[in-house]
């Protein structure tokens, strides 16, 4: 255990010293960690030093808040943990607010809520916002506001150079561009400033089913042809999950194959929407209400106990419900390891374009599986999965490729990825910033 510089008193964590493997701890479970050196940062200045440092070792940059979406590759290298980084700043007359890098989205929402505003967030309360945001932010209201990225008026970031940035589209339009979409390819983020929309109430909930009594490709098929049909203003998702026999879950849930059908809505209907869902077949379970938004996290209902998975998440042009049902017999109680597959509804504002680097805006839904285990036994259960929706397949996700950043194809479309290719060779020639799904400087 070292201080890397007298004057930042910034404290290095090296393999064997005291506190060096609690510092690794996040949520992701599957994937060791074993950098050659852990700075914990405080503030931008302690970025600063940390990247100056790397850079002049020639060590690659990885950086953690929660421990979600964890950076790959880590041996040897350099591991920034932002997690003490946790201010939220909001200006209710601007609709603003900003978060530092390892803040939390339920940090963001309870400092939000009494001006009755609302951030972009995701669906579970203990993921980091400022990466959420950099791989595009899929978040609970998503159809009618679009990426979370999409909302962002600034970005202070440290780069390669160790330099530190106050980003705006006007001051740094291609920088601007390449750091929302582009996760940590290009620097660290130490704080965003975002849009808050006014929203103080969803209509929101799940649909279960019990699978083993109502088909989950009927459900499935329902679900997509239901989609056509909701306004933009509806924002959805469809889950089929394999519940272990635990006492921690509701009884209701225990060992059952669900199929969940997650729904928020903003406007005043939505009983008169969701109709069509709630005669698909007998229902397991109903809590479908109007909500304060500081509930919407109820919704989806994420685990928040740290466990091990492995994933990927896949953008559709169109979802071909025999296909789609081929994959729920491939993926259900009798594959290797137990898998989610969650099928979330895009387009609405997700489909307009935006000055930011998140592709295949054209799709109609985002396919999420995510596997147990280790992740060679995951890759041959998610594999095949995926072949059998090749051909309606736009790309891969960034934000729900859980694991598997040792595979950076089809991330982008062609255009974007050259594009971040070239701008990566400006901003980051020596390739600094390549744990986290690394874009070549080619």
């Amino acid at each position: 255990m070292t201080f890397v510089d007298d004057t930042a008193d910034l404290l290095a964590l090296r393999p064997g010293d005291p506190g060096y493997d609690e510092e690794l701890a996040g949520f992701q479970t599957g994937l060791p960690q074993r950098p050659a050196v852990v700075f914990p940062v405080s503030s931008a200045d302690d970025v600063i030093t940390a990247v100056r440092y790397a850079a002049a070792e020639g060590l690659p940059v990885g950086v953690q808040a929660t421990g979600h979406g964890l950076p790959d590759a880590s041996e040897g290298g350099v591991l920034i943990t932002t997690r003490r980084m946790d201010r939220v700043t909001v200006d209710p007359e601007a609709r603003t607010a900003r978060v530092q890098a390892g803040v939390r989205w339920g940090q963001v929402v309870a400092a939000t809520e009494p001006f009755g505003l609302a951030p972009l967030n995701g669906s579970a309360p203990g993921v980091g916002a400022v990466s959420y945001t950099l791989g595009g932010g899929l978040g609970i209201l998503a159809r009618e506001f679009g990426y979370a990225a999409d909302r962002v008026r600034s970005l202070d970031v440290v780069t390669a150079d160790g330099r530190l940035r106050h980003v705006t589209l006007e001051s740094d339009p291609d920088l601007y561009w390449a750091l929302l979409g582009a996760g940590h390819n290009f620097g660290v983020v130490t704080e965003l400033e975002i849009d808050l929309v006014p929203v103080r109430t969803v209509y929101g909930g799940s649909l279960t089913f019990d699978g083993q009594e109502v088909d989950p490709a009927t459900v499935l098929r329902a679900y997509e042809e239901w989609t056509r049909t909701v306004p933009d203003e509806l924002t959805s998702a469809l889950a089929v999950i394999p519940y272990p026999d635990v006492p921690a879950l509701p009884p209701h849930l225990r060992g059952r194959y669900v199929v969940s059908v997650r729904v928020a809505h903003t406007g005043a209907n939505g009983d008169e929407l969701v109709a069509p869902l709630r005669r698909v077949g007998p229902v397991l379970g109903d809590s479908l209400r109007e909500m304060p938004y500081a509930e919407a996290h109820t919704i989806y209902n994420d685990p928040d106990v740290p466990n091990a998975y492995h994933g990927d998440g896949v953008v559709l042009r169109e979802l071909d419900p025999t296909a789609a049902g081929e994959l729920l017999k491939l993926t259900g109680p009798g594959a290797p390891t137990r898998c989610v597959v969650q099928v979330k509804h895009l387009g609405g504002a997700l489909a307009e374009p935006a000055p930011n680097s998140v592709p295949y805006r054209e799709g109609r839904f985002v396919l999420q599986l995510l596997a147990a285990g280790d992740r060679e036994t995951a890759r041959t259960l998610l594999d095949p999965a995926f072949a059998l929706l090749a051909d309606a397949t736009l790309g891969r996700s960034l934000n729900f490729a859980a694991g598997a950043g040792d595979r950076t194809e089809g991330l982008y479309d062609d255009g974007t990825r050259k594009r971040l290719a070239g701008l990566k060779a400006q901003y980051d020639p020596a390739n600094l910033f390549r744990r986290n799904y690394a874009i070549s400087a080619r």
